[in-house]
């Protein structure tokens, strides 16, 4: 493409359900991944969202990316999309789909439609509702209203990027997806830029967690490690456990206690640093879904970690781990007393990021996402033809969802 004229790039819109923080969640960080990977393939790019601004957002300028605030439930969006003319549409997590797809296929119809789920919601909230009830996950679980609402987005869209193998599987066997639309995209990490070297295990103490306060799975592994500590703190008098994250709210503040070693750090200017002067990273994922940053970015500082089976899930290879994998809270002590205590131990779990990094590396995934992106633009046709379920739903969706929003927004008229 011709870099000095901007009329001859082609166009990306991204509506975003946030403003993208990478420094806040994972979710940021891949958000901006792929905002990044659009500017380097010479697309003009535009961020969208309905969303207020946020006190960690990142400066989307900086970045040559241009952005703008859009309305829930207005036509004003059919005026902007159809003046702004996109090539790619990529939607930030099914709700924008649901609320602003069918404003897409009415004024571009020929834009390639891109849903990015960053994980499956219905899955997470699915998992949830079983820990809550304390037992295990059913199907039923998984045919919620909510799995309907988000596989429908998926169906409704050309490729939807699938951050886990494990929810590739769930969605193609357990769901009947036609892989055809799915796309396996983890994030992805510049392998050049990780560090050669990282603290040794005499120059690292204490435990640590990291997370935004706001998202449901992190508050819950700091109030089960309310549970946890006290057993670690009983073999290891000395130790801290540092928790940080954004926007903790005053009831985790309130749990900040200097006499058990268990401090509410907050919000952390660098993750990376406070992760690598950390020995052990704690994870005691109960419910979630998607791969985890704070996992990532713990093997990124080889700094060994002790996780649930889902903290691991679509992460470790071949039962490979930097650290240990223990679903039962005894295990999860033992092992975590292991890893800070025993040189050996640490030493070897270190070791093991190195290999597990490799599935991440940046420059093949983006090559790789780039052809397959242009392969299904120069065959959308035939592509949506073979996806009937999806047209199908769009056909729908268009009836439907079109007249609740044209009610919703003369109602809005009307009360002002």
């Amino acid at each position: 493409m011709n870099k000095t004229n901007p009329s001859l790039l082609k166009k990306v819109l991204v509506i975003g359900y946030v403003w993208p923080e990478p420094n806040s969640s994972a979710a940021g960080s891949h958000m901006m991944s792929l905002l990044r990977f659009f500017k380097k393939n010479d697309f003009m790019v535009e961020f969208a969202t309905p969303c207020a601004i946020s006190e960690h957002m990142i400066d989307l300028g900086a970045e040559g990316i241009n952005s703008r605030a859009i309305e829930l439930n207005s036509s004003s969006f059919d005026e902007y999309i159809s003046e702004y003319n996109p090539d790619i549409v990529l939607f930030d997590r099914f709700m924008m789909e649901e609320q602003f797809g069918w404003r897409v296929d009415k004024n571009c119809p020929n834009a390639l439609k891109i849903l990015d789920t960053e994980d499956l919601q219905f899955l997470r909230n699915a998992r949830h509702e079983a820990l809550k009830q304390n037992r295990e996950l059913t199907q039923k679980d998984l045919n919620s209203d909510l799995s309907k609402r988000e596989i429908a987005s998926i169906l409704r869209c050309d490729i939807s990027l699938i951050i886990s193998t494990y929810e590739i599987e769930l969605l193609t066997k357990i769901f009947k997806i036609d892989s055809k639309i799915l796309y396996y995209l983890p994030f992805m990490i510049d392998l050049k830029t990780v560090p050669k070297n990282s603290l040794s295990f005499e120059e690292r103490e204490h435990f640590m967690t990291i997370g935004n306060f706001r998202h449901a799975p992190n508050w819950d592994v700091v109030l089960y490690l309310q549970k946890i500590w006290p057993l670690i703190r009983k073999e290891l008098p000395k130790a801290e456990l540092h928790i940080y994250g954004s926007y903790p709210p005053p009831k985790a503040t309130a749990l900040n206690n200097p006499k058990t070693g268990f401090l509410i750090k907050g919000w952390a200017n660098d993750a990376k640093e406070v992760i690598e002067k950390s020995k052990v990273c704690l994870a005691p994922i109960r419910f979630g879904a998607g791969i985890k940053g704070k996992l990532l970015d713990s093997m990124i500082m080889r700094t060994p970690s002790v996780t649930t089976s889902i903290g691991a899930e679509g992460m470790s290879e071949d039962k490979v781990w930097n650290g240990f994998i223990s679903d039962d809270i005894n295990d999860f002590v033992k092992n975590a007393v292991s890893l800070y205590s025993d040189k050996q131990v640490w030493e070897e779990a270190s070791f093991k990021s190195l290999k597990l990094l490799e599935k991440y590396d940046k420059e093949s995934l983006e090559k790789e996402l780039l052809t397959h992106i242009q392969n299904i633009n120069k065959n959308l046709s035939q592509h949506r033809l073979d996806n009937f379920l999806g047209e199908m739903l769009k056909h729908h969706t268009l009836s439907s969802t079109k007249y609740m929003s044209q009610w919703i927004e003369e109602k809005n008229k009307n009360k002002s």
